[in-house]
């Protein structure tokens, strides 16, 4: 029991690690489209995610699937940019109208990428244990209950500027939007592959 409680402390500080902020960036991309009483939705997308991230992990710690890590490494803020692109690409339009298929299919590959990033680490740190799923599982819940706060979290800071401080809500999108591109690109000339 220790052990899975290692791992759920494991996959929180993980996501909520500002030192690596990737995860929080691309989760914010994530929920800024959406208004907090779609908060179903983002809980969904962000279980999603969490699913796709530990699938890879899965098919990394088991070796079913190898993939080069620099080129992953480069892959999580291009995910970030795209989302942030996208975002502001349809910032004009209602959320309501908004298909959540295209969010999940994206959040769902998006996911995969993240977890492939992280998979060597994870590798390292179960490399003794006898029971390797059970590690994994742990390490899933730990991602579930961050990735939920922090789109909740988003998604309230959002509630508060958009509905209380009568901001507009495109007007919002689009400025977060392009913060979090300005973050990325750092990121992505540093962890460019060639």
């Amino acid at each position: 029991m220790d052990k899975f409680i290692f791992n759920i402390e494991l996959g929180l500080h993980h996501v909520l690690d500002f030192g690596a902020y990737d995860h929080i960036l691309f989760l914010s991309a994530l929920a800024l489209p959406f208004h907090f009483k779609q908060w179903k939705k983002l809980i969904f997308l962000a279980s999603i995610f969490t699913i796709a991230h530990c699938t890879s992990l899965f098919l990394s710690v088991y070796e079913i699937v190898v993939i080069d890590v620099a080129l992953i490494e480069f892959l999580i803020p291009v995910t970030i940019l795209g989302t942030a692109i996208f975002n502001l690409l349809y910032s004009n339009i209602s959320s309501k109208t908004k298909s959540l298929n295209l969010y999940i299919l994206a959040t769902a590959f998006f996911g995969l990428i993240h977890g492939f990033g992280f998979s060597n680490y994870f590798k390292m740190l179960i490399a003794e244990d006898d029971e390797k799923l059970s590690s994994l599982l742990g390490f899933a819940t730990g991602i579930e209950i961050s990735q939920v706060l922090i789109v909740l979290l988003v998604s309230g800071v959002s509630y508060v500027l958009v509905t209380l401080l009568k901001l507009k809500a495109s007007l919002y999108l689009q400025i977060t939007s392009i913060l979090i591109i300005l973050i990325t690109i750092p990121m992505l000339i540093n962890t460019f592959p060639w």
